[in-house]
């Protein structure tokens, strides 16, 4: 089975934020999971590098814009490795193969594109255009100063896909998630769609439409068709796994940019006679410490400082446990140190800590006895479901329910290490120890890959402590042999 997922491809105009790094590790999240699950993934990130506020950027830096290109790209890349993606390609725009890709997606849709005259309100920052209805006070909808704008621009006939569109979405209610975007998208296209400008005459720093001088592609269009671009497309030897994996991809993007991925991006592809990705999922958006991030206020919160200060995976997971995937959250410091405390050391740490130091007591070896008692064999058998109990939560991007549930095991296991005292049992009954430390390993095998797409080094570790390789989730069926174990180590210090 394929799987495909997708980050946006980010604006190169700003330095990476919490928000850049939220998307990425979602779509890590989801490429892990299904790697694990036994699928064949493609999972791509990568840069948006075209447009006029890419072109002013790089003319206030005093740079060539594609140096500067070059140069924010990089940034975006070090961002991506810092946060552990397992990405399989960092698609640029500004590439050749790209450039080739999105001049065969306009001959493509040529049948549904007309010269005219485009007059009215653009927004840079946003690279979109505004109704005269949604400027107030000389701003966009989002806050972005607008300018009047008036040039020769080829238009796509999106109006023409109006109910097209809103058919997909009734034959296909899970397109579009969480629910309540999916209802603003809904609500958008029934009060009727407009034919979009889909080029630009007064710049040139953008893919050159094909045997139209004078022209380079709208951002989002160019900007769209990476998702295509990283699968192979237009190369005729890939059209089935192009078709494939975009029936199976899920892009995950934020949600001040739905419309663009679920309106404009179906449209095109229908245009193209392309198959539709199988969903679009929006995020929320991020504050700091209550308040909204701003450049002004000091407070943006750079990814790559709060990994150096609480560790990658404490970050992580704190990003998908704190908050429910699709929903705004904050950023708090207060809020990651007591996520670290309370669930990582004293939660998850504390519960490997005192099994394996239990089988350290007993020489460093586990006596495997599956002849359960009932309270033995309930942690066992929740334990091997695990998997399947997440993994319909995962098929619908519930990254925080996901992580809830793993949590759930957690707590039944230290729960379990609780009431079975296996301290006591050390020195009276031996043999019922070994029957607890069995149901125990086994319930830390299992939070260890109910973990491992969220945590993947915390994850490694534990994998190391008990001599399992953890490279899919099959191998949760099979038993432990009579090994040795090693001495565990702190996971999670407290003064973190």
């Amino acid at each position: 089975m394929k799987f495909c997922v997708t980050t946006p491809i980010y604006y190169i105009n700003g330095d990476p934020h919490i928000g850049h790094a939220y998307a990425s590790i979602a779509a890590d999240i989801m490429a892990r999971f299904a790697r694990l699950d036994g699928m064949e993934v493609h999972f791509s990130t990568g840069t948006d590098e075209h447009g006029v506020k890419v072109a002013r950027s790089a003319e206030s830096a005093g740079m060539d814009v594609l140096e500067f290109s070059d140069l924010m790209s990089q940034r975006f890349r070090n961002m991506s490795d810092k946060i552990n993606m397992s990405y399989d390609d960092f698609i640029r725009t500004t590439e050749k193969r790209h450039e080739k890709a999105a001049q065969t997606l306009w001959n493509m849709i040529e049948k549904d594109i007309y010269c005219d005259t485009y007059a009215g309100w653009y927004s840079a920052r946003d690279e979109e255009y505004v109704t005269e209805s949604d400027v107030v006070d000389g701003k966009a909808p989002s806050g972005a100063s607008v300018e009047w704008m008036e040039e020769a621009s080829y238009f796509f006939k999106l109006s023409d896909y109006q109910d097209k569109l809103l058919d997909w979405y009734e034959k296909n209610p899970d397109f579009i998630l969480p629910t309540s975007r999916r209802n603003e998208v809904i609500s958008f296209v029934k009060g009727g769609l407009k034919d979009l400008s889909i080029s630009r005459s007064k710049f040139t720093w953008g893919i050159p439409i094909p045997h139209l001088d004078g022209h380079v592609m709208y951002v989002w269009i160019d900007a769209l068709t990476n998702y295509l671009t990283s699968l192979g497309y237009p190369d005729p030897e890939k059209a089935v796994y192009v078709s494939e994996m975009m029936e199976n991809c899920v892009h995950v993007v934020g949600k001040e940019i739905l419309r663009f991925h679920a309106v404009y991006w179906p449209a095109f592809l229908m245009s193209a006679g392309l198959r539709l990705p199988k969903r679009i999922y929006a995020h929320g958006w991020w504050t700091s410490e209550g308040q909204k991030m701003s450049k002004s206020v000091g407070n943006v919160v750079d990814p790559h400082e709060i990994i150096e200060e609480y560790g990658l995976d404490q970050v992580r997971y704190f990003l998908f446990r704190e908050v429910k995937f699709g929903e705004d959250g904050d950023f708090s410091k207060s809020a990651i140190k007591k996520r670290i405390s309370f669930d990582l050391a004293n939660d998850l740490g504390n519960l490997v800590q005192r099994v394996l130091a239990f089988i350290q007591k007993i020489g460093g070896r586990l006596v495997v006895d599956y002849d359960f008692s009932e309270d033995e064999r309930k942690l066992f058998e929740n334990s091997r479901s695990l998997i399947n109990r997440v993994r319909p939560l995962m098929e619908k991007q519930d990254l925080h329910a996901s992580m809830s549930t793993v949590w759930e095991l957690i707590a039944e296991s230290n729960k379990f290490v609780n009431d079975m005292r296996p301290w006591e049992l050390v020195k009276n009954n031996p043999q019922k120890l070994n029957k607890v430390i069995t149901a125990l390993c086994e319930s830390i095998r299992s939070i260890s890959f109910g973990l491992a797409p969220f945590m993947p080094d915390t994850a490694q570790k534990i994998f190391n402590f008990i001599n399992v390789e953890g490279k899919s989730f099959e191998e949760i069926k099979s038993n432990f042999a009579d090994q040795d174990f090693q001495e565990p180590f702190t996971l999670f210090p407290k003064d973190n």
